[in-house]
C-alpha cells in the first residue's frame, strides 16, 4: 500500500499552537486519499514551534498531488492554529512543498497548492481552476471596502481589530493598543508628574527640559541646542521627518510678495533676488493645504489656532538651506507681515516656530497618514480580493502588507477617531486631519508614488545643484534596488507583455484599487489595467517602496525630529502675529503646547517611532512564499545589494553630528506596520 509521508509546520509566534483536531486530505490527479485525522497516541501535536510528520497510506498512487487539504474540528472549545507550511513525500521520492502561513479558524477547511507560482492562464486542469476561483470568491466576501469618510481612500470593511480576518490580526493586540502603549510611555519618560496640571502653561523654554531630559537621544539631543538656528530649520525640510514639502522655487507668487530689498542682506553671491531665482538658488514651501482647515475645539477650556504659512528658502555658498522669508497665511497685506531674519529676534523666532507646527500637521495627516498608510491599506485589500495564494504577485506583495490593514483599524478605532488620542495633543483633531485628508486628495496622483518622478517634480533631483539631501540620494538607491529585484521576479513569470495583457486577476486587483480603492478619482490617475512588463515593474515597485522605505522615512524621524516640542509643536494655543515687534519669550511660551498636550505628544512621537518586536526588515522573508530557486536566487541578490547600500550609509553617517539613517535598508521594515 503506498505512503505519503507528511510533514506539518506549527508557527513560532504566541497561540500559534492548537489541541483541536487536524485532519488532512491529498487530492492527485489520479485520486484522493481518505480523510485521515493526523495524531500521534501520546503525543501531544501541533505544539508552537512544532515539526512534525505522519504517513498517509492510500490504496493506490494518487498521480501529482494539486492541493493539499486541511481541516480542523474542535476538541474542547475552537482553538485557533497557525500552520506554517505542509510537505508531502511522495512514494517516488518527490518533495512538495505546499506553503500556508495562516490562521486555521473554527471548523473551516484551508486548501494548498503546492509553492510554485502560477498565473491564471498557467493552470489547465479543472482542480486547480475551481480552487482558484473558489478561493476569490471567499477572500471578496471576507475582504470588503468601506468609506470610512467622505473624500478618503477606501479601507477595510471592520469596526475593529478583532473583527478582521484572523489572519491579518496582530499576533499580540496588546502590543498595538495605542491608549497602553501612550501611557506606557508617559510613565516610562518620567513625564506623568506633569500630567495633572493638563492646562497650566510651561514658564520659559527651560521647562520643556524638565521632559526632555529622560528621553533625548543624539538628534533630539543636537535638536533641543540648535532649534533656534536658521541652518537647524532648513535642514529639516531635506532631511527631517517630512522631506518632501520643499521644492525648487522657479516663480515667487505674487501671493507671497517678497522683493529684493527685503531680503538683500540674506544674500551672499552680489546677485538680486531675481538673479539668485534664475540661478537656481531659491526653494519654497507652501503650506496653502492648512488654509480653512478647522482648529481642534474640543476642549472649550483652550483655544488651539493652525495656521498656512509660506517659506522662502535660499541655497547659500556652503550649500546650506535658510530661511530668508516667512508670510504665516495666504494673503498678502497689511495684517500678514513678511517676517525676516532681520527682524527682531522674538518675531523671527515665532515665525519659523508657526512653519514648524504646520509642517507637523501636514507631516502626520498628509505625508504619513495618507501617502503610506491609507494608500497602503488599498493595496493590501485589493490584493486580498483579486490575487490567491498561487499567484506570483500575491506571494511578492504579502510581505510588505504585513499589519498594515490591522494597525490601521486600531488607528481608527483609538488614535484618529472621534474623541481619540489624536484630539488630545493635536491643533487639528476634532475634524481637522479629515478635512486635511479630503483636501490631500484633491491633489494625490499615483505619479507622486513614484520616488524618481516625485522628487524630479519638486526640482529636488540634481545632487550637483543640492549635495546633501540624504532622503532623495538614499530613497533613490533603495527604489533603484527594489525595482531591480521586482523586474527580475516579474520577468521569470511573465515571458511577454503579451503574457501580461491576458493575466486577468494582475488587472482585476489594479482596477480594485483604482475603481474602489480610489473611488475611481479621475485626477488620481491611478492605472485602471498594465499594458506593459514595465508598467507592472513600476506599480509593484511603488507597493514595496510606499510601504517600506517611504514609511521608513517619514516615520522613525518622529522621535529624533518632534521630541523637542518648540521644534515641532502639536497646537498652538494664540494665534499667529499680524504685527511685528509685539512677541516676547512669555509670548511664545504661551502659545506653545501646554504642559498636558506636550506630554500627550512626547508619548505619542516614542510610541510611533518604536520598532515592532521581532521586526522584519526590508528583504528578510522568512516566510517562504516562494519555492522556486530562481526566486530564491533573486531574493538573495535582493539581499546582498541591499547589505552593502547600508553599509555605505553608515560610512557615510560616521562622525556625523546629524547622522541620516532613516533609508538604511537595515532600519526599513517591510511594511506599514506601526
Amino acid at each position: 500500500m503506498p505512503s505519503y509521508t507528511v510533514t506539518v509546520a506549527t508557527g513560532t509566534q504566541w497561540f500559534a499552537g492548537t489541541d483541536d483536531y487536524i485532519y488532512m486530505t491529498l487530492v492527485g490527479t489520479e485520486g484522493s486519499s481518505e480523510r485521515t485525522l493526523l495524531d500521534k497516541p501520546l503525543y501531544n501535536d501541533f505544539e508552537r514551534g512544532a515539526v512534525d510528520s505522519y504517513a498517509v497510506s492510500v490504496e493506490e498512487n494518487l498521480g501529482d498531488i494539486e492541493l493539499v487539504k486541511i481541516e480542523k474540528m474542535k476538541y474542547w472549545v475552537h482553538d485557533d492554529w497557525y500552520c506554517k507550511y505542509i510537505a508531502v513525500k511522495t512514494p517516488s521520492g518527490d518533495y512538495i512543498e505546499f506553503p500556508c502561513f495562516r490562521w486555521v479558524v473554527d471548523d473551516k477547511e484551508v486548501i494548498l497548492r503546492d509553492g510554485r507560482a502560477h498565473l491564471p492562464q498557467d493552470d489547465k486542469t479543472r482542480v486547480a481552476k475551481q480552487h482558484r476561483r473558489k478561493e476569490l470568491e471567499i477572500r471578496q466576501k471576507t475582504y470588503r471596502w468601506k468609506e470610512w469618510h467622505p473624500g478618503f481612500p477606501m479601507s477595510i470593511d471592520a469596526l475593529s481589530h478583532k473583527d478582521l480576518p484572523r489572519d491579518i490580526q496582530f499576533d499580540s493586540e496588546k502590543g498595538v493598543d495605542f491608549a497602553l502603549n501612550y501611557t506606557k510611555a508617559i510613565e516610562n519618560l518620567c513625564i506623568n508628574q506633569f500630567m495633572h496640571m493638563f492646562q497650566s502653561s510651561w514658564g520659559e523654554f527651560a521647562d520643556f527640559e524638565r521632559i526632555f531630559v529622560r528621553i533625548k537621544n543624539t538628534i533630539s539631543e543636537y535638536v533641543m541646542q540648535h532649534w533656534k538656528e536658521d541652518f537647524m530649520f532648513g535642514y529639516q525640510f531635506l532631511n527631517g521627518c517630512n522631506p518632501v514639502i520643499i521644492q525648487k522655487c522657479t516663480n515667487i507668487p505674487s501671493k507671497f510678495p517678497v522683493i529684493h530689498e527685503m531680503v538683500a542682506d540674506c544674500l551672499e553671491r552680489d546677485l538680486t533676488l531675481e538673479e539668485e531665482l534664475k540661478e537656481g538658488n531659491l526653494y519654497i514651501a507652501d503650506y496653502a493645504i492648512m488654509e480653512d482647515v478647522t482648529p481642534n475645539a474640543t476642549d472649550p477650556c483652550t483655544m488651539q489656532y493652525l495656521a498656512s504659512p509660506i517659506c522662502l528658502l535660499y541655497k547659500n555658498s556652503q550649500n546650506k538651506i535658510l530661511p530668508i522669508a516667512i508670510q504665516l497665511s495666504q494673503t498678502p497685506g497689511e495684517d500678514s507681515p513678511i517676517f525676516l531674519p532681520s527682524d527682531d529676534e522674538y518675531d523671527w523666532l515665532l515665525a519659523k516656530i508657526w512653519v514648524r507646527s504646520a509642517d507637523f500637521h501636514v507631516h502626520q495627516t498628509v505625508t504619513h497618514l495618507l501617502k503610506t498608510h491609507l494608500i497602503s491599506e488599498v493595496f493590501a485589500i485589493a490584493m486580498y480580493r483579486q490575487l490567491p495564494a498561487v499567484h506570483p504577485v500575491y506571494k511578492l506583495l504579502v510581505p510588505h502588507v504585513r499589519f498594515t490593514i490591522a494597525i490601521n483599524t486600531k488607528a481608527r478605532e483609538q488614535l484618529i477617531c472621534e474623541c481619540g488620542i489624536f484630539d488630545k495633543a493635536n491643533g487639528t483633531g476634532g475634524g481637522g486631519h479629515v478635512q486635511l485628508v479630503q483636501k490631500a486628495m484633491k491633489t494625490f496622483t499615483y505619479k507622486s508614488l513614484c520616488f524618481p518622478e516625485a522628487i524630479k517634480d519638486r526640482g529636488m533631483d540634481s545632487q550637483e545643484d543640492l549635495p546633501y539631501y540624504y532622503y532623495r540620494d538614499d530613497g533613490i538607491k533603495v527604489w533603484e534596488i527594489v525595482k531591480s529585484f521586482v523586474t527580475d521576479v516579474v520577468n521569470i513569470y511573465y515571458d511577454s507583455d503579451e503574457t501580461l495583457q491576458r493575466d486577468e486577476e494582475i488587472q482585476a486587483f489594479v482596477k480594485d484599487v483604482c475603481s474602489f480603492g480610489m473611488q475611481d478619482l479621475d485626477y488620481c490617475a491611478f492605472p485602471k489595467s498594465l499594458q506593459t512588463r514595465e508598467q507592472l515593474v513600476e506599480y509593484l515597485t511603488v507597493v514595496i517602496f510606499t510601504a517600506s522605505a517611504q514609511h521608513a522615512a517619514i516615520n522613525f524621524g518622529q522621535f529624533d525630529w518632534c521630541s523637542w516640542i518648540p521644534n515641532a509643536p502639536p497646537t498652538m494655543r494664540k494665534p499667529p502675529p499680524t504685527k511685528k515687534g509685539q512677541v516676547d519669550v512669555k509670548f511664545i511660551v504661551e502659545s506653545l503646547p501646554d504642559r498636558g498636550r506636550s506630554c500627550w505628544h512626547l508619548g505619542a512621537v516614542w510610541a510611533l517611532s518604536q520598532f515592532q518586536e521581532n521586526e522584519l526588515f526590508l528583504g528578510m522573508y522568512p516566510d517562504e512564499q516562494f519555492t522556486e530557486k530562481s526566486v530564491k536566487n533573486a531574493v538573495e541578490t535582493f539581499q546582498k545589494k541591499l547589505s552593502e547600500v547600508s553599509k555605505l550609509i553608515k560610512s557615510r553617517n560616521e562622525g556625523k553630528k546629524l547622522p541620516y539613517y532613516y533609508l538604511s535598508p537595515d532600519r526599513i521594515p517591510n511594511s506599514v506596520a506601526v
